[in-house]
């Protein structure tokens, strides 16, 4: 029973990526790889939708796709995001340009505009235990609409949702996210769109690459078919719908911590 639910989710996902391509994507639809971000999202974007954006604080973040919603000028987006990134990068720029409405996010706690609206009543704000972000992103991306879970249970983040009891255990439900977009970051791509993360980056990026209607990656390197060990993709191709290469992809340092350098003595 359990193989053949996984095979009806695998088949349906096949079959939503499948439309999507054929669909949305033009004179595009047979070849994945766009000129740069504004090209790949070019036709996606709409005020109101849901977007998802990986990364591990400033690792792994999308960080030219950021630039290109922003450049586009979309309002009122609720944004799925482990962190709301910094001030002036990355989802900083949509806090920046008050694009986002709603965020449904585990720590913000490195960007000054975040909590400035939030505290003045100007941007919503969804809490979810960073483990609990995960399973939710991976739950929707395998078409499984909700999972009990322990943690939460008897604080603010149960109030209001259903708690059940198992094996003399309380948990609390909670329910799978899917984005109307999902935007990712990898090292390592072929022209097909199967993805190799490395190290931090690979953090939240492979599950929301699964639960996006539609997804696009900036990857780092872009290769041929064939020219990745099938053993070190992490993401197949028929979840990615959309590719830029991004090739000079920023290296930030989020909190740079030193010691002083020793006096040479005289």
């Amino acid at each position: 029973m359990l193989f053949l639910q996984m095979r009806r989710s695998a088949l349906f996902q096949f079959s939503r990526h499948a439309l999507i391509v054929a669909g949305t994507h033009g004179e595009h639809a047979m070849r994945k790889v766009y000129p740069d971000a504004h090209a790949a999202l070019d036709g996606i974007l709409k005020d109101g939708m849901v977007i998802m954006s990986g990364g591990f604080g400033l690792c792994g973040i999308p960080e030219v796709l950021a630039e290109a919603i922003r450049d586009s000028g979309i309002r009122n987006i609720t944004v799925i995001s482990n962190n709301a990134g910094v001030d002036g990068i990355g989802l900083g720029l949509l806090l920046e340009s008050r694009q986002i409405s709603k965020a449904i996010s585990s720590y913000v706690g490195e960007n000054k505009i975040f909590a400035q609206q939030f505290l003045a009543g100007e941007l919503e704000l969804e809490f979810t235990p960073q483990g609990t972000l995960a399973e939710r992103i991976r739950a929707g991306g395998a078409g499984i609409p909700a999972f009990f879970t322990k943690t939460g249970v008897g604080t603010v983040i149960a109030e209001g949702k259903e708690v059940r009891e198992f094996n003399g255990e309380q948990y609390v439900m909670e329910t799978g996210l899917v984005a109307d977009l999902a935007i990712v970051h990898a090292w390592k791509a072929d022209t097909e769109g199967n993805l190799v993360y490395r190290k931090t980056a690979r953090n939240f990026n492979p599950m929301m690459a699964t639960a996006g209607k539609v997804t696009v990656a900036e990857v780092e390197i872009l290769v041929e078919p064939g020219q990745i060990d099938p053993d070190h993709i992490i993401t197949p191709g028929i979840y990615v719908d959309r590719i830029v290469h991004t090739p000079d992809a920023p290296k930030r340092i989020e909190q740079r911590t030193t010691r002083p350098r020793p006096v040479p003595a005289a």
